[in-house]
């Protein structure tokens, strides 16, 4: 019984210690491509950083934003850009709407509570979606 004991403690010790290098890699990765590249949005934080703020999350996301106009949060599965900055909202918005996508994760998510409509769908299906509401926002009575 010790001997498992023993093992398990080992094995424990090892899966923590490589999640704890590879976390590194990715971050020394990707705050490397934003000290290098100027053009590449900074490192902020991480998951862990919201849920050591989480009483306070939004105070906190409103400092950074303050900080840095547009800046990136990294998650085990994804990074996320926030942005604050009037010209680079334009441009996912308006100027370049189509290279933007909800994605996946998002639309997994939203999709029980809008179903398959305007703030789900990409591409065409978003086209058909915007002409249709288009419609009921420019009829006059």
């Amino acid at each position: 019984m010790d001997i498992l004991y023993a093992v398990f403690c080992i094995i424990t010790v090892a899966v923590l210690l490589l999640f704890i290098l590879f976390s590194a890699l990715v971050l020394r990765i990707f705050i490397g491509k934003s000290i290098r590249n100027l053009s590449y949005p900074p490192v902020v934080g991480t998951v862990f950083d919201q849920l050591f703020y989480f009483n306070r999350l939004y105070d906190y996301q409103i400092e950074m934003a303050k900080r840095h106009k547009t800046s990136r949060l990294l998650a085990p599965d994804q990074s996320e850009i926030y942005t604050t900055e009037p010209r680079n909202i334009e441009h996912i918005l308006k100027t370049n709407f189509s290279n933007y996508s909800k994605g996946r994760y998002n639309q997994d998510i939203l999709t029980d509570l809008f179903g398959l409509g305007i703030f789900i769908v990409d591409g065409e299906k978003w086209r058909q979606q915007r002409k249709l509401a288009s419609f009921e926002f420019s009829t006059r009575c």
